[in-house]
């Protein structure tokens, strides 16, 4: 089976694991803050933090600029249920905000513009697939109205802009991301008070770790503000160090591959829309393509299986997630529910060659000459 997603895990990996094993060190310690100054020195900033998942940055993250009861954030609902599940985490209330478009599916500035209110403190931004949010047209939003800009930047690490649009960001090293480090995430923050509140939050607010206790000789600590357990450990970190070398390059095949599709679907199936243009600055971590309106999703999907080839759907909105319908029944956006309608995640990863997209796309032509109006309604 061709899968959506593919980790690219071997020796380097297994190499730097062995080595943090031999060290008899797991836990957070020095290659976790070498891991941090190496992917700051990637996206240009001063310094990131490491924690344990991109769940956990965006709850430290809206932890740290004191969101909370009676705040409201603005998220799209066309994510993962994480950016949503965040903001409840503080007592806030996630407010959703349509897409701008199938062709632009990203949160529209104009959906955020008319669900300001006096609650609001935040917008939370996702640069869907990877393709990038426009960072003028935001930043100047939230200057206008006096918000917090964070972005969950899960599907674009690599990029030295990501991370430079507002007071933080969130990153994800989840399986399927670009890089990996089976779970992990980090934090780009402006402000050093930012990161320092951060990086003492991610470890029950104590005021030294371990490793800091035992180079001071020292055995105490205090703990001075509320604080929780997302520490990154050693073998993670090690994991990390390894797969951020390989992450521009990996990059750059993502981003042929891409290209590769655009032109066969163009060429193949010219009904299907492939969002964005492709010369939208991305780290093409997914490939969706948004399928004609009539077509039978699940016929196409069974068919390319049978092909050897998995797709999936990105996302099912997070609105209509029954948790989501019940707390907020009368959320409605038709964009991002007529995206999600018609959305096909194609795979795409630094494993796959030119042969791959070719029997992809040839697979997808012959699903969709399958349909016919009495399938499309089935």
């Amino acid at each position: 089976m061709l899968l959506v997603s593919e980790p690219a895990l071997g020796a380097d990996e297994k190499q730097a694991l062995t080595a943090v094993i031999d060290s008899g060190w797991v836990t957070m310690g020095d290659r976790v803050r070498e891991f941090e100054q190496a992917f700051a020195r990637m996206h240009e900033v001063d310094d990131s933090i490491a924690v344990g998942s991109c769940t956990a940055a965006l709850h430290l993250i809206l932890h740290a600029l004191g969101i909370g009861p009676g705040d409201e954030v603005l998220v799209p609902s066309l994510t993962f249920v994480a950016t949503a599940n965040s903001v409840l985490y503080v007592g806030a209330r996630p407010v959703f905000v349509d897409i701008g478009s199938t062709a632009v599916p990203l949160m529209s500035l104009d959906d955020a513009e008319a669900k300001c209110t006096s609650r609001t403190r935040a917008v939370i931004l996702v640069h869907f697939a990877g393709y990038l949010a426009h960072r003028d047209a935001w930043q100047s939003f939230a200057r206008r109205k006096d918000l917090l800009l964070i972005e969950d930047a899960a599907h674009a690490p690599g990029l030295p802009t990501v991370g430079t649009y507002g007071d933080a960001a969130a990153f994800s090293f989840y399986g399927n991301k670009n890089m990996t480090t089976a779970e992990g995430g980090a934090i780009i923050a402006r402000s050093r008070a930012l990161r320092e509140t951060i990086r003492q939050a991610r470890s029950h607010g104590m005021t030294s770790g371990t490793r800091q206790r035992l180079t001071a000789r020292r055995p105490d600590y205090d703990v001075t503000i509320l604080g929780f357990n997302y520490r990154m450990d050693e073998l993670r970190a090690a994991v990390g160090l390894a797969q951020l070398k390989k992450l521009p390059e990996w990059n750059v095949v993502r981003e042929r591959l891409s290209l590769a599709y655009r032109e066969r679907i163009a060429a193949q199936c010219p009904s299907v829309l492939v969002p964005f243009e492709a010369e939208w600055s991305s780290t093409h971590h997914l490939m969706p393509v948004v399928l004609p309106v009539a077509t039978n999703r699940q016929a196409i999907i069974d068919r390319l299986r049978k092909r050897g080839v998995q797709t999936t759907i990105h996302y099912p909105p997070v609105h209509r997630l029954t948790f989501y319908r019940d707390l907020y029944p009368d959320t409605l956006l038709p964009r991002t529910e007529e995206f999600a309608r018609r959305e096909l995640t194609l795979p795409l990863h630094p494993r796959m060659v030119q042969a791959d997209v070719d029997l992809v796309v040839e697979s997808l032509a012959g699903a969709l000459d399958a349909e016919s109006p009495v399938g499309a309604v089935a």
